[in-house]
């Protein structure tokens, strides 16, 4: 079976005779037989998280199998809800001992198929551990437990003159957002997950507890030892279950202030982005929307924005320095051929305005009632940004392909929200082969196959073709060592 995998990429010719042994491992290794233990296991979890902490049934496990992606429903045959990290311990302990495998669940607003059972197990399922422990105000940090969304924590830090920052729309759960190091419209100004998580706790596969930089300790910097902490971040839940995580917090601004500007070619769009970014403004949010996209917002949210390539733009800071920010901007836009700004200070204009960039997704399938969709999720280096984004343009027009483009192009990512009909094999092939040639285009302009949305399911071969046939090893060495029956998430990333 690896021989098989590895010879369909291009670099088999170069896997060394240790990767391919590892490989092999990695995929031989076997499961409880579903019906011979599942007896057993459920007596056991429930004398750890009782009656109400374990469910058998079948449309509650279909719920936990599957998240937003297209990926088709894969139905653990367990849910459990531990309530604390000494359940998801007990827990993990019973798995392990019987070889079940673990998947665990946050919101299940992942777009990457990351949630489903894909040899069957258990899934812990962790929004009932949802308390935010410890909030150092003066120190600007927070831990956190599994099932604390993003909104749940910002209104919980309402009143403190803090927040979190990182948005990737969806009201995910934090340690799902650190599993998949998610990010969103405000990375450009704040960073992604990787560079805001200082701590986590983690559960591995045989029950051990650890902190990946120590128990209690929240550093604004370190340079002990290995990165263990980024390690997990992204990792998917391959390699542990996320119990608790200490987050970065920053100040709220003093003032906030949002517009819209209209241009009459991508390219110029793409330009003003890199000038802006160049000019060393520190802009929060600078979204692009491709005509199509712009359309769709429109009839979604009833707004009457122009019909052509489009920025959202949003600028952080005190009243004077918003003035310079502002000025610097709009002569860049100006110079590109960019409209008048369309204002939005108010808070309920603002909320309005970044509604609409947040429901792309339904407004993109608004386009085509009945229809599925799924999202691509290339990043390049800003400068490569202009190019793949025209070619991408041109190659959805030449193929006749119904595909809204939206990024977060401040840091080089966009999304084609490519929108078909599950019933037309011909068109589910085409845009399988667009979505291949696109992640294809960004690795040939040095960048990546995803750059928030994670690996999942369907990203695995590219993942291989990005890092190469030794980095993968390494991935695997450290799968194998964490995880040496292959019992977390399989079937993912690697």
């Amino acid at each position: 079976m690896a021989f098989t995998f590895l010879k369909r990429t291009r670099y088999f010719h170069t896997i060394s005779p240790a990767g391919i042994a590892l490989q092999s491992r990695i995929d031989k290794r076997s499961y409880a037989a579903r019906s011979s233990v599942l007896e057993r296991v459920v007596s056991a979890f429930r004398a750890v998280t009782g009656d109400d902490g374990v469910s058998l049934g079948a449309t509650v496990r279909e719920q936990h199998g599957k998240d937003e992606s297209v990926h088709s429903c894969r139905p653990p045959d367990v849910v459990v809800w531990p309530q604390s990290v000494e359940e998801v311990s007990a827990l993990a302990k019973i798995c392990h001992h019987h070889r079940l495998p673990i998947i665990p669940f946050g919101t299940g607003t992942g777009l990457e198929g990351g949630v489903g059972a894909m040899k069957g197990g258990v899934c812990f399922s962790l929004r009932k551990m949802d308390h935010v422990l410890d909030l150092h105000q003066e120190d600007f940090d927070v831990t956190v437990e599994p099932g604390v969304t993003r909104k749940a924590l910002n209104s919980y830090l309402r009143d403190t003159g803090l927040w979190f920052p990182v948005d990737p729309g969806a009201d995910a759960s934090l340690c799902g957002m650190a599993a998949t190091s998610a990010s969103g419209t405000n990375a450009v100004r704040y960073g992604t997950m990787r560079e805001n998580v200082l701590n986590l706790e983690v559960v591995l596969a045989d029950g051990t507890i650890f902190h990946t930089a120590g128990r209690g300790r929240r550093p604004r910097k370190t340079s002990a030892g290995y990165n263990l902490t980024n390690l997990f971040v992204g990792s998917e839940g391959t390699l542990g279950i996320l119990t608790k995580a200490t987050l970065r917090l920053y100040g709220i601004p003093e003032a906030v202030v949002s517009a819209v500007c209209s241009f009459p070619t991508i390219q110029a769009a793409v330009d003003s982005t890199v000038q802006i970014l160049q000019a060393g403004i520190p802009i929060a949010r600078i979204e692009f929307l491709d005509d199509v996209m712009i359309d769709a917002c429109n009839r979604y949210n009833a707004l009457s924005y122009p019909v052509a390539p489009t920025l959202f733009l949003e600028f952080h800071g005190s009243e004077r320095s918003l003035e310079e920010q502002v000025t610097i901007t709009e002569d860049i836009t100006r110079e590109n051929g960019g409209s008048d700004f369309s204002w939005a200070r108010d808070v309920e204009t603002r909320e309005r305005l970044w509604k609409a960039r947040h429901d792309a997704w339904y407004a993109a399938l608004a386009l085509r009632p009945g229809c599925k969709a799924y999202a691509t999720d290339v990043c390049v280096p800003i400068s490569r940004l202009p190019q793949i984004l025209v070619e991408t343009k041109e190659d959805l027009t030449k193929n006749c392909l119904t595909g809204p483009i939206a990024g977060h192009v401040g840091d080089g990512n966009f999304h084609c929200l490519m929108v078909l009909d599950p019933n037309d094999p011909h068109e589910e092939q085409r845009v399988h082969q667009f979505t291949d040639r696109l992640a294809r285009r960004a690795l040939a302009l040095d960048g990546t196959c995803t750059g928030e949305h994670g690996v999942g399911l369907g990203k695995r071969l590219l993942l291989r073709e990005e890092v190469g046939p030794l980095a993968m090893e390494v991935m695997q060495g450290l799968k194998a060592t964490l995880d040496p029956k292959n019992l977390m998430n399989p079937g993912k990333v690697l």
